[in-house]
């Protein structure tokens, strides 16, 4: 569905409060990590079916010590689990959060740069008609449209070449 124009205000006030909110969420999970692509490209990944193949296998190997392997730290598969199920409605409620703050900042970002483009063509006709003040404002904008012409350059007029008498 299609937004509609996006016309609102944050005030510095509400913009600090809610960075202070984020970082106060951010100490309190001093264990959070940043993995490269490449790191998580290599880890296999835990989805919603794994998160019961996993209590199960827990289940197991807290009744079946023997088939533990040595190397293997039940309580600690214990922790990863519970720490998993504890970030899940966080990870979850941060991926709307985030879809909704990005989806928002490239629509009100789009719309600020094409209402600037619309004053930039307007300013480039201005500067075309030798419109007082209008070039000084065009050059300056046009900057950002590095290699390409403001003005179309008239096409050389083309020779035919005559027909030789014969």
């Amino acid at each position: 569905m299609p937004y509609g124009n996006i016309s609102a205000v944050l005030s510095d006030a509400d913009r600090d409060a809610i960075l202070a909110k984020l970082n106060e969420a951010w100490a309190l999970m001093p264990f959070l990590v940043n993995l490269t692509p490449d790191e998580i490209r290599g880890l296999p990944k835990m989805g919603e079916k794994s998160v019961s193949f996993v209590e199960k296998s827990l289940e197991y190997a807290r009744g079946n010590p023997k088939l533990v392997p040595p190397y293997l730290d039940a309580g600690e598969l214990n922790k990863d689990l519970v720490l998993v199920k504890q970030l899940q409605p966080i990870h979850n409620l941060l991926n709307q959060l985030f879809d909704a703050l990005d989806g928002t900042f490239t629509a009100v970002g789009s719309e600020a740069y094409v209402e600037s483009l619309s004053f930039y063509n307007t300013v480039r006709d201005a500067a075309k008609r030798n419109v007082p003040g209008s070039d000084a404002i065009y050059q300056d904008l046009r900057k950002r449209f590095p290699g390409r012409s403001g003005v179309q350059k008239a096409a050389a007029p083309q020779t035919v070449p005559s027909a030789s008498k014969g």
